[in-house]
């Protein structure tokens, strides 16, 4: 058996304690479809994307808050075209009360010029939104910033 040669990410399921509120807070903050779901009582599941794409998976099954100490998800980024498409996805999450880690675009200091925003789903999931241009380094919000925002 070989090693695969065109490997990319496929989709990521992520527990959640109430899929109805999560799949709307995606779909709000992502303009997600919903591509397929699961109603029974003890098998709720909700499958996100866009057009044919499936990109995330919501499975009712956790309960609680997302649990950082533990090893798992460090945090799950999205990355879009512009800095002007973060600010507006900042827009947007600002009117559905998101908690954000740091105030505004994050530059990544690894990368020049690159950077994004860096908040928590309704479950404590940490998720980030980026672009790959049109930070600006001087606003890292420590000197050392890491791509990732969350420390």
């Amino acid at each position: 058996m070989g090693k695969a040669k065109n490997l990319a990410t496929g989709h990521v399921g992520l527990n959640v304690t109430e899929v109805e509120r999560s799949a709307a807070f995606y779909r709000e903050v992502f303009d997600f479809e919903v591509l397929a779901e699961g109603k029974d009582a003890d098998r709720r599941w909700i499958f996100l994307g866009r057009g044919s794409r499936l990109m995330v998976t919501l499975w009712q099954q956790s309960e609680g808050t997302y649990p950082t100490a533990l090893p798992g998800l460090h945090h799950l980024s999205f990355q879009v075209d512009s800095v002007e498409e973060v600010r507006a996805t900042e827009e947007v999450l600002r009117g559905l009360g998101a908690e954000f880690a740091h105030e505004g675009v994050v530059p990544h200091s690894e990368s020049g010029t690159s950077g994004g925003i860096f908040f928590t789903d309704p479950d404590g999931i940490r998720l980030e939104v980026y672009a790959p241009t049109g930070a600006d380094p001087a606003d890292a919000p420590t000197a050392s910033a890491p791509t990732c925002g969350f420390f």
